[in-house]
């Protein structure tokens, strides 16, 4: 499962007795935890070849969250990257929404989706339905009592596109999956799934440039592509199960991680398992990943320019658990992994762990219990003070 379905899977621990509504749901792809919730879907489950093409409805997805029916429940909590924060709540309901990004295709990651890679059918029709998403999107977010963002990153975001605060709480790690290995691999880990703006393209570039073995974990439409980029040293190994992946962190020398992520939780999943993370150090990974202390001398690596870049801002009295470059290019990868060749030694598995427990599933749960709790009995509160009154002369 991806980290919105991990997010999805503690909700349904906290919330058994829940409802759940789905625009779509392809039984086997999520976890028995899920499974066992009461599971409805939109009108988007009957359409032709939805579980593979299901991207290609995405113009239909805003009706299919406003046709389901709430009337009856008094808190809609939604999880949404997309469509489901645009649930229509009756006005007795509380709705809270749990928010992984705001539409990134629509709003500022438009560039990186689709780039120039639109051909001359869809340039004309792309901006048209995103034009529309934005304008949705912007009347969506009014339905929302209050929003939690995954990160300070996606946080500031919601302020950017929808004028709204959210209050912040980063995603759940199952750390107990992962546990440090007593020997490590000779390999380089990517975990992710093989789309155009996770960049994977810049690992697979910088490990044929350092002839390093590179092993990538994940599956997507730009395997093909990935594929013929990639040189002798490496090698794609598409789905794994949650058991093997363990293994794969556990014994790789290091993460890489190219892309800008809201969140991510990958990088805490390699900390887990007692690997350092080699990012790109923008988006959410800058409260995920502690990189070397750039009042290091040795803490530089150099641009095309041939001037010096800190590896990342101070880390004060923490310790660092990984390495971050500041521009997307191959040669900023290569200098970023050799750099850490350099110095692996500073980074006990231990310590890694350490950090990645502050980000357990257990604290998770504890902060969301609370604050769902203390916004249930404040919306109560406010809706007893609104009932008319009335009085006898």
């Amino acid at each position: 499962m991806r980290g919105g379905e991990r997010c999805l899977e503690v909700f349904c621990e906290l919330f058994p007795d829940a409802d759940l509504f789905t625009l779509l749901h392809c039984r086997g792809t999520v976890s028995e935890v899920i499974e066992r919730m009461r599971i409805q879907t939109s009108f988007v489950q009957h359409l032709p070849l939805v579980e593979r093409f299901y991207r290609h409805y995405l113009p239909l997805f805003p009706s299919a969250i406003e046709r389901f029916d709430f009337r009856g429940y008094d808190l809609i909590f939604s999880t949404s990257h997309c469509v489901a924060k645009g649930a229509i709540r009756p006005p007795e309901a509380l709705h809270i929404s749990y928010i992984h990004t705001p539409m990134r295709y629509a709003w500022d990651l438009y560039q990186a989706y689709f780039g120039d890679r639109l051909g001359p059918v869809k340039s004309l029709v792309v901006p048209r339905l995103m034009a529309y998403l934005r304008r949705w999107d912007l009347q969506a977010c009014e339905r929302v009592d209050h929003f939690v963002a995954n990160s300070h990153h996606v946080a500031a975001r919601v302020k950017r596109h929808y004028g709204k605060e959210a209050a912040v709480i980063h995603p759940p790690v199952d750390t107990d999956r992962f546990q440090p290995a007593a020997e490590d691999g000779d390999y380089y880990l990517v975990v992710s799934a093989l789309v155009p703006y996770k960049r994977i393209d810049l690992a697979i570039q910088a490990c044929n440039r350092l002839k390093r073995p590179l092993k990538v974990v994940g599956w997507g439409p730009e395997e093909g592509r990935l594929q013929k980029l990639a040189g002798p040293t490496v090698e794609f190994l598409g789905r794994r199960s949650d058991a093997e992946l363990a293994h794969l962190y556990a014994r790789c020398r290091a993460l890489i991680f190219p892309g800008e992520e809201d969140f991510g939780i990958v990088p805490l999943e390699a900390q887990a398992a007692g690997r350092p993370v080699i990012a790109y150090g923008k988006g959410g990974v800058l409260e995920t990943v502690i990189p070397i202390n750039p009042a290091d001398p040795r803490s530089e690596i150099r641009d095309r320019g041939g001037t010096t870049q800190p590896i990342g801002p101070p880390s004060a009295d923490r310790e660092p658990t990984g390495i971050f470059f500041y521009e997307q290019t191959d040669r900023m990868v290569a200098e970023a992994v050799r750099l850490f060749e350099q110095r692996g030694h500073r980074f006990p598995k231990q310590r890694l762990r350490d950090h990645a427990l502050t980000f357990d599933r257990g604290i998770f749960k504890a902060k969301f219990r609370t604050f769902i709790e203390d916004k249930w009995q404040a919306f109560q509160q406010d809706s007893r003070s609104r009932l008319p009154r009335v009085t006898s002369a």
